[in-house]
């Protein structure tokens, strides 16, 4: 497997419900590996989008079992959220780079049917401002 398949797989999962952090992968490729930065930084931002969007798609699918019994929202509860999130909620996509709460919103936007095209975009500039954040303060360290 070559480092950036690597770096690839950990941001792809890192995105996912699974836990992890990509982000020390990719410090350690900034200064062990022959890449550009900006190869290192397409190579995270596409695999933790990708992630992202696979949640996304998860959260799509439940919604096919939102009248069973075991489903953990109620019919008047997900409306009033699914209200909430076509008003707000969108936004909060673009807190998908946080940890912990990131990736449960990646999912809530994929129940709450968001706009894909939309839910693309703010994902996208989340996880690669994220990315290209701590390349910055890599290179303001001298790191890099």
């Amino acid at each position: 497997m070559t480092s950036l398949t690597a770096l690839f797989l950990l941001a792809f999962s890192a995105a996912t419900l699974l836990p992890g952090g990509s982000e020390a992968a990719l410090v350690a490729m900034v200064s062990l590996s022959e890449h550009t930065t900006l190869t290192l930084l397409a190579v995270a931002s596409l695999g933790n989008i990708l992630g992202s969007v696979l949640n996304y798609g998860l959260g799509r699918v439940a919604l096919q079992y939102q009248n069973r019994k075991w489903f953990p929202v109620s019919g008047p509860a997900l409306t009033k959220a699914q209200g909430w999130f076509s008003h707000w909620g969108q936004w909060a996509v673009l807190l998908a780079w946080v940890p912990i709460i990131g990736d449960p919103i990646t999912v809530a936007a994929g129940v709450m049917r968001m706009r894909f095209w939309l839910f693309l975009l703010l994902v996208s500039l989340s996880k690669t401002l994220r990315y290209a954040a701590v390349l910055g303060v890599l290179n303001m360290l001298g790191l890099s």
